[in-house]
């Protein structure tokens, strides 16, 4: 019987998945400023508390004032590109919830830069506006919210800036969201009017805590972030489910591979920065402004910084047995939350620059030698941005995608001599600049929808 070499073996596959080195990437990762989001974290303090429950009629303190703010702020940005942004407050009152028992609207503002190609598809970064102190309830108490989450919003307001200065295919959403302390409400809000509007949402990069590098632990560390993504996606059918337990599909949530794709993003554009993926939805008992968006059947992450400090989260101003707590400026380093801003910068503009990621990915291959994929192509105007596709493959225990072919404009091809049970596997859409999708797993466990 003959035997194949392991040098013979390696020759079958590419050593790496194929990339095309985009510039424009490395430009928009540095233009991301520090020094901005200094000024819009410390501006977003300057509030005194942003509390769902807060003061709404003051111009200088309450989350009245600071979505006001906000707004302001994407107006002006919108201006600087000759209106590319749609700007609106997205609202709805709440009542009779646990820590929203009387009628409260909650309000988050929405800036949409519409795509050039397929204006129906989305990709969204988000941050959240509320901040709170140790009682949730707390609706008057100084809480600064530096870390939690005016960085996640002055992030999304900077990604703004520097993306608004180019045209994409596809639409980019920016929004700054309401009422996460007091029950994810305005991801709640967002998410479902998205699906009562029809948006063809294909990532949701929502960014909560991004400036902290000191950890409880004792860690500090500016060079590493982590990616909360779920598995199994929430809406699964009985039929689906059934489907997953023989061909795979749990590691493989669009997802999960939208983090995967940051993570790809992060080595290739960010200097200095590796990013963990973390095969859960969010961290234990807690939750983000992702977790609508994945409840709807969604693609949504949780992008975060990696060593969190639990004496500047939810906590009254004080000082405590020599201890400092409160989430106060001091507590944040605006250039590592620049560096997260310009990952999700990056991340963006390569999925809004790309094809939409290809729908109906069949697999077919038992009791084969070869393995047989296909797809739909698009039959909008997203047909001349498509060059071709790009199939992945990697072994089952193996966390990223190892070996890559392009093949064309096609809509199915068949991989000699590459055996269904020995890998998992995916297909990615490719611009005619060569900006590719976030990889799509066969079947309905993988899919990112129409």
């Amino acid at each position: 019987m003959a035997l194949l070499s392991t040098v013979a073996c390696s020759a079958v596959f590419a050593a790496n998945p194929s990339y095309q080195e985009q510039e424009k990437l490395h430009e928009i990762a540095a233009a991301v400023s520090p020094e901005r989001i200094e000024q819009d974290i410390t501006k977003l303090v300057s509030f005194g508390t942003r509390h769902t429950l807060s003061e709404t009629a003051s111009d200088t303190r309450g989350i009245g004032a600071a979505r006001r703010w906000i707004k302001a702020e994407f107006d002006r940005i919108s201006e600087a590109c000759g209106g590319c942004l749609e700007v609106y407050y997205q609202s709805e009152v709440i009542s009779g919830e646990t820590r929203i028992p009387k009628p409260t609207e909650v309000v988050s503002v929405i800036a949409v830069q519409r795509g050039t190609v397929d204006p129906s598809r989305y990709v969204i970064m988000s941050g959240d506006i509320d901040s709170r102190v140790s009682d949730v309830m707390d609706a008057t108490s100084d809480a600064p919210g530096a870390n939690d989450n005016a960085s996640g919003v002055a992030g999304t307001l900077e990604a703004a800036r520097v993306l608004s200065q180019y045209e994409f295919a596809g639409s980019i959403v920016y929004a700054a969201l309401a009422g996460e302390e007091q029950g994810l409400f305005g991801g709640k809000i967002m998410a479902e009017q998205a699906q009562k509007d029809g948006w063809r949402i294909k990532a949701v990069l929502n960014n909560d805590m991004i400036g902290n590098i000191e950890g409880i632990n004792g860690v500090v560390n500016n060079t590493t972030a982590r990616i909360f993504a779920e598995g199994t996606r929430m809406n699964e059918t009985e039929s689906d489910a059934r489907r997953r337990r023989f061909t795979g599909g749990e590691v493989d949530s669009p997802s999960r591979n939208v983090a995967r794709y940051i993570d790809w993003m992060a080595d290739r554009y960010i200097p200095n920065l590796d990013t963990m993926v973390i095969y859960r939805l969010d961290r234990f008992g807690r939750g983000g402004h992702h977790r609508p968006f994945n409840d709807l059947g969604y693609p949504g992450v949780r992008i975060m910084e990696t060593n969190e400090n639990y004496h500047r989260q939810h906590q009254d101003l004080r000082v405590e047995n020599g201890i400092q707590y409160g989430d106060t400026l001091d507590g944040v380093d605006f250039d590592y939350a620049a560096k997260l801003t310009a990952l999700n910068a990056v991340s963006l503009a390569s999925m809004a620059w790309a094809p939409s990621p290809p729908a109906d990915v069949q697999i077919k291959g038992a009791v084969s030698p070869n393995t047989t994929l296909s797809w739909q192509a698009p039959s909008n105007a997203e047909a001349d941005l498509v060059a071709g596709y790009r199939i992945y493959w990697r072994h089952t225990d193996a966390p990223n995608w190892e070996f890559s072919r392009d093949v064309g404009k096609v809509t199915e091809y068949t991989l000699e001599n590459i055996v269904i049970d020995n890998y998992f596997f995916g297909v990615a859409s490719v611009s005619q600049d060569g900006f590719e999708s976030p990889v799509v797993f066969p079947g309905p466990a993988g899919a990112f929808g129409e």
